[in-house]
């Protein structure tokens, strides 16, 4: 198990693509404003399912 030593894990560190300012500020706004836009649409969903069980008089 080569990786398995302190040779083999510094060997993989350098593999690793580490994000830049910018890739991770645009990474993080995407993951916010789909977060966002899910919470409006699942509050939307509550309303129109609370109006529509409101009307039915449920």
């Amino acid at each position: 198990m080569r990786w398995f030593s302190i040779k083999g894990i510094i060997e993989e560190m350098k593999k690793v693509h580490w994000p830049t300012a910018g890739e991770l500020t645009r990474s993080s706004l995407t993951v916010i404003l789909f977060t966002g836009a899910f919470a409006a649409f699942f509050v939307l969903c509550d309303f129109v399912a609370a109006w529509f069980f409101r009307t039915m008089g449920i």
